[in-house]
């Protein structure tokens, strides 16, 4: 039921407070006006063919970056991060799948949780509230830039201050009048470029701007063959790529302080190719999957394999036998290719060595 003349909504401190308590990192609260400079943007690099293809906000920018859509009546957005955990990690080991760090865990889940709990506090006070988050109905990272949360990095990531890009983001639209209170908060990336240079396949074309057709983070989640000319830049990668983030000099202290273990960081490329299709879902189905089809983790792990293997590794020729034979077109192929980087010719005559 939407707020009628008289109700009072929660003040920005009170929201602020329900956030944090709930578990939120930082809060921050906008207007619900369109967002019109974004929607410009987002036209102007889909007709660059930047987005390769790529859906979420790109889909229906006139939606995204219009806040009305999601709720007749909006006029204000709570915005939430919430700290996604990013241990400064060692190298994978051979034939170990590396995935990115926000993936590792449900961080959306408990994202969306602590909005609900901001939303129901609207809702207590007889005005209407819906979470968006992870989806393509919002900009989240316009929002949390107007909301004064962070700036645009060099990256295209929101950046908060003293902290870095290490954060998922969510929002909660209302048609309660909740008064902003905070101010942009400015470019903190100075004459900084490290996360330019420092992109393994030349995606950050221009500072804040990404080219999804280079960008393996998008690569791997994108249906279809993996670019040949950026299989080796995948290294050990199987979901996201964390480069861009990984090099940026913001927040990197809070990254060591955190130790350099975590369980969920690696999986064994083999074992993701041994494990059936139900299996693969059940583990993985809250990542983005290409049509929901586990062949495309499989591709993934198999360019790992060519990329860190042990060549002679019995699990990993048996594998690559199998894939080889497959009657996939697509997991043959990327199977030649993994063989033929890791001088396995003999695999591609049928004699094992």
């Amino acid at each position: 039921m939407a707020g009628t003349v008289g109700d009072i909504p929660p003040g920005v401190a009170e929201l602020k407070s329900i956030g944090l308590s709930a578990g939120l990192d930082a809060v921050g609260v906008t207007t619900a006006e369109p967002f019109e400079a974004t929607l410009a943007e987002i036209l102007r690099r889909r007709e660059a063919g930047l987005h390769a293809d790529m859906q979420f906000t790109f889909r229906n920018p006139e939606r995204s970056t219009d806040p009305g859509r999601i709720l007749d009546g909006a006029r204000s957005i709570i915005v939430g991060a919430m700290r996604v955990s990013a241990p400064h990690l060692p190298d994978a080991g051979s034939g170990m799948a590396r995935i990115a760090a926000y993936a590792r865990h449900d961080h959306y889940g408990d994202l969306r949780e602590a909005l609900e709990v901001v939303a129901d506090n609207l809702v207590a006070a007889a005005f209407a509230a819906r979470v968006v988050a992870d989806d393509n109905s919002l900009v989240d990272r316009a929002a949390a830039v107007r909301a004064g949360i962070g700036w645009f990095g060099r990256n295209g990531n929101v950046l908060l201050p003293g902290h870095g890009s290490w954060f998922v983001l969510g929002s909660v639209v209302t048609d309660a009048p909740v008064l902003a209170d905070q101010e942009v908060v400015a470019d903190g990336c100075g004459t900084c470029r490290s996360c330019i240079d420092g992109c393994p396949t030349g995606a950050i074309v221009e500072p804040g701007v990404v080219d999804a057709r280079r960008c393996l983070a998008w690569l791997v989640q994108a249906p279809g063959d993996i670019p040949p000319e950026f299989r080796r830049a995948m290294g050990g990668r199987i979901y996201g790529c964390d480069d861009c983030q990984e090099v940026c000099p913001i927040g990197r202290s809070d990254r060591f302080a955190e130790g350099n273990t975590d369980p969920s960081a690696d999986v064994e490329a083999v074992e993701v190719l041994a494990a059936s299709d139900d299996a693969l879902l059940e583990r993985f189905g809250r990542w983005y999957i290409a049509k929901r089809d586990p062949r495309y983790l499989r591709r993934n792990a198999l360019v790992v394999l060519g990329n860190t293997a042990d060549a002679y590794d019995n699990s990993v020729a048996q594998t690559l036998q199998e894939n080889l034979a497959a009657s996939d077109p697509m997991l043959r192929s990327h199977a030649e290719w993994a063989a033929l980087e890791l001088g396995r010719t003999d695999l591609l005559a049928g004699t094992v060595q």
